[in-house]
């Protein structure tokens, strides 16, 4: 048996126990990977190199953009900016099918536009517009369903932390490319979503609100205004070239501080609160990162992508096949693995094999992302899933069988994003950023 696939075993089987008896899954990568790396070093030397990679793969410029983004976007899920966006979110729905819930879609693509996080986005989004529904008769399951559904929006629309963390395994592909090629797939997901939830709406009897004036529209649409302008700020600013990624999530710190104090959502009294939280959820993503570089090391240490890519060839060379493969593997690892530590792990196997075909970059990182993001939104470890029903007060059960025809349409839409290139390629090409 060769040392790839004894290493292999040893991790896999490790990792599966460690997960069964409750183990945080970054804890159970790390120490999984460090054993594995007994097989082929001295102790010694496993536990020392294993300290190196710790610090070396989360040692990334690129990365400190991750705990700016996830305190902007606190800031902004406390500051007020939530509700503003609903209004507008209400006013883009117009007199559509269910139009609450079409406002619950257009506000969690907006909100995670802003913020980053598809989470945030659930409770922000869904706490807010949640109890409007119940007072229009929106059945509670059907409200949780279209606001779990649509929340992962905010993981392509940028700014996303995932495609930052993509960005520093793949090498040398732009977080700017990266940006703008996920906005037309985050959009496409988002009126797909908006359509399945019309006709959920119109089957049910949910009719349009009572048609907003238009002054009343315009009223919202500036008050929301300055909110809105933080998009326009920080994805302009990378592309005039202002500022990088990293320095753009800095200014989203400062913009939206001052935003939140303006509209008096939140107070300097309440900022360590905020900056605390947004440091615990900075550690635990920071040590999934450098935790998961270990299995990333010993996986290249042994030549495993190679064994892994060999495999897949073997079993076809059609590139239509593979891409089917590599979204079904995504799908299923995606249902038990938080995003991040997936695409530390499974970019070097994945990426070099579509190269081989041509597929660039950017496309298949955003083809990565799309997958993990479903995997948000599946049981059992589904981040969104769990606190659209808690924010919903809903059981699980329930909802992902009101799910099963959004799923359906995602995963169409994941199939169009994988296999016709312009979808998101356009925009990076068109803005310069892809020669």
């Amino acid at each position: 048996m060769s040392l790839a696939i004894q290493t292999a075993i040893v991790m896999v089987v490790l990792l599966v126990i460690m997960l069964a008896m409750g183990c945080s899954i970054s804890v159970s990568v790390g120490l999984s990977s460090a054993a594995a790396m007994l097989c082929m070093l001295p102790a010694h030397v496993s536990f020392a190199t294993s300290a190196q990679r710790l610090f070396a793969g989360s040692n990334s410029f690129s990365l400190i953009a991750i705990p700016f983004f996830i305190l902007a976007g606190n800031i902004m899920n406390n500051g007020g900016i939530a509700e503003r966006l609903v209004n507008v979110a209400k006013v883009i729905a117009g007199r559509m099918p269910g139009a609450l819930a079409q406002s619950n879609v257009v506000a969690n693509m907006l909100f995670g536009a802003i913020s980053g996080s598809g989470a945030a986005a659930a409770a922000a989004i869904g706490g807010t517009i949640g109890p409007m529904e119940k007072k229009e008769g929106y059945d509670p399951i059907y409200s949780s369903a279209v606001n779990i559904v649509s929340a992962p929006t905010g993981m392509l629309i940028p700014p996303s932390n995932l495609m930052i963390v993509y960005s520093t395994i793949a090498g040398s592909v732009s977080v700017a490319a990266l940006f703008m090629g996920g906005y037309l797939p985050g959009i496409l997901w988002g009126v797909i979503v908006m359509i399945l939830a019309g006709v959920a709406a119109k089957k049910r009897g949910y009719v349009a609100a009572e048609k907003i004036p238009m002054r009343m529209k315009i009223k919202v649409i500036l008050d929301a205004l300055p909110s809105l302008l933080l998009i326009v700020i920080i994805i302009g600013g990378i592309m005039l070239g202002v500022f990088t990624a990293t320095e753009a999530s800095a200014v989203a710190v400062a913009y939206a501080t001052i935003l939140g104090l303006i509209y008096k959502g939140i107070h300097l009294k309440n900022l360590p609160g905020i900056i605390l939280e947004s440091a615990k959820m900075t550690g635990i993503i920071t040590l999934m990162i450098g935790l998961s570089s270990i299995m990333s090391w010993v996986m290249a240490f042994t030549g495993l992508p190679d064994l892994i890519a060999g495999a897949i060839l073997s079993l076809t060379q059609n590139q239509y096949v593979i891409l089917v493969l590599m979204n079904v593997i995504l799908l299923i690892v995606g249902t038990f693995m938080d995003p991040t530590p997936a695409v530390l792990i499974f970019t070097p196997i994945f990426l070099p094999i579509c190269q081989t075909f041509g597929m660039h970059p950017v496309q298949f990182g955003i083809m990565v992302s799309m997958n993990l993001c479903i995997g948000t939104i599946t049981p059992p470890v589904g981040s969104i899933l769990f606190t659209g029903c808690k924010v919903g007060k809903v059981e699980i059960e329930e909802v992902i069988k009101e799910m099963i025809p959004y799923f359906a349409g995602i995963l169409v839409t994941l199939l169009l994003v994988t296999y016709i290139p312009a979808i998101s390629m356009t925009l990076p090409t068109a803005a310069g950023l892809i020669k």
